[in-house]
C-alpha cells in the first residue's frame, strides 16, 4: 500500500489546476519556446503546475518555471503512445520534470515489457509516476503496482471505456474513493463548471489543456456555431422547382 500522505510536489497540486501546453505535430505552436511562454502565461493566470510533451518542451519549461512540472514523451501513432517505455521514461526524467505521465492502460506496450519496470524506472530516477488510465481497473491496478498519483486522462480514449462530450466525473468519483494516492481529473475538461465539478467529485487536481491552450480547437469551436448560425434554415431556402 502506498504511503497515504502525498509527497511535497504533489501538495503544491492539491486542489489545484495544472495546465496542459502541448500542440500536436506540424501545428504553428509545435515549438518549445511557443510551449515555453505558453507555460509562463498559465502559470500567470493561476496555474500551480504544467504538464507538457516532448524532450525540448520540457528542458525550455524547466528552465523557465519552478513550479511541478509533469513530463510525457508521446511516441508512436497508435495505442500506447505516452511515455511507452522505461527509456522514455528515463529521458523525460532527465528533463527535470517531478512527475512522469506514462500511459497504464491495459493495452500492450510496445516493447512488451510491463509498466512496473516503466514506474521503476521513473523511481530510480527519483521522479514521481502519474498512470494515465482509462477504467476504474486499470487505476487500482496502477495504484497497486506503485503509480504516485492516477489520472484519468485517457477515459474515452480506448476500446472499453465511453467517450463522454465531457469528464469522466464518474470514473474520477470512483477512483478518489477507493484509492489511497491522489486521483487527477483530466480529459475533456472544457470550461471552468466542469473543472470544479472534477474537483467536487474527488479529484485531486485538475489538468485541463485544450480550453486553455490549444486555439486550433478553440477556433474551430466558436467557427462551428458562427457557421451553423450562419446557414439558410430550411424555412429561407428557395422553393425546388
Amino acid at each position: 500500500m502506498n504511503d497515504p500522505r502525498p509527497p511535497a510536489v504533489l501538495e503544491r497540486l492539491r486542489g489545484r489546476l495544472v495546465v496542459s501546453c502541448q500542440a500536436y505535430p506540424g501545428e504553428p505552436l509545435r515549438d518549445p519556446d511557443a510551449m515555453r511562454r505558453m507555460a509562463l502565461a498559465a502559470l500567470e493566470g493561476g496555474a500551480a503546475g504544467i504538464r507538457a510533451q516532448g524532450l525540448a518542451d520540457l528542458r525550455a519549461i524547466r528552465a523557465a518555471a519552478d513550479v511541478p512540472l509533469i513530463g510525457l514523451w508521446k511516441d508512436g501513432a497508435a495505442g500506447v503512445v505516452i511515455t511507452p517505455t522505461a527509456a522514455h521514461v528515463r529521458e523525460v526524467a532527465a528533463t527535470g520534470a517531478e512527475i512522469v505521465a506514462l500511459d497504464a492502460t491495459a493495452r500492450p506496450r510496445p516493447d512488451g515489457r510491463p509498466y512496473a519496470e516503466s514506474f521503476a524506472a521513473a523511481h530510480a530516477a527519483g521522479a514521481l509516476v502519474m498512470a494515465d488510465v482509462a477504467t476504474f481497473a486499470e487505476g487500482l491496478r496502477a495504484a497497486e503496482a506503485g503509480a504516485d498519483v492516477v489520472g484519468t486522462t485517457l477515459s474515452g480514449y480506448t476500446d472499453d471505456s465511453p467517450r463522454l462530450p465531457g469528464p469522466d466525473l464518474e470514473l474520477v468519483a470512483r477512483l478518489a474513493a477507493a484509492l489511497d494516492v491522489p486521483v487527477v481529473a483530466e480529459g475533456r475538461i472544457h470550461s471552468p463548471t466542469q473543472a470544479r465539478a472534477a474537483l467536487e467529485a474527488g479529484a485531486f487536481a485538475v489538468v485541463v489543456g485544450t480550453a486553455i491552450t490549444h486555439p486550433t480547437s478553440l477556433t474551430r469551436w466558436f467557427a462551428a456555431e458562427v457557421d451553423a448560425a450562419h446557414r439558410p434554415r430550411p424555412a429561407d431556402l428557395p422553393a425546388s422547382s
